[in-house]
């Protein structure tokens, strides 16, 4: 009983400096979240949304599905590809999942 005693907070003063260590780590998880998760996503999101805009006939794409097409139209939100010979359909731009070179 006497250890519990001599480990208990004596006085006031203890719970001032745990709430400082307590924001520094809030503030250290936030930070470590930002630059592992936050920012990277944001990245690659701007990187898609410049090939999105970027797409023009002729192209060789492959859909998020892994349909291997080539454009043939552009509309605002929708694509024009042609998967075989004289068979097209029009796909929406969010649908691309990258451009083959």
């Amino acid at each position: 009983m006497d250890i519990f005693l001599a480990m208990a907070p004596q006085g006031g003063e203890a719970g001032g400096g745990s709430l400082i260590s307590t924001l520094i780590m809030f503030g250290a998880i936030f930070a470590i979240f930002y630059f592992m998760i936050i920012r990277p996503q944001q990245k690659r999101a701007k990187e898609r949304e410049k090939l999105l805009s970027n797409i023009e006939k002729g192209d060789k794409i492959i859909t998020s599905g892994g349909v291997h097409a080539t454009i043939v139209g552009i509309e605002e939100k929708t694509v024009l590809i042609e998967i075989a010979p004289n068979v097209k359909i029009k796909i929406e731009r969010s649908a691309i999942g990258s451009v083959v070179k």
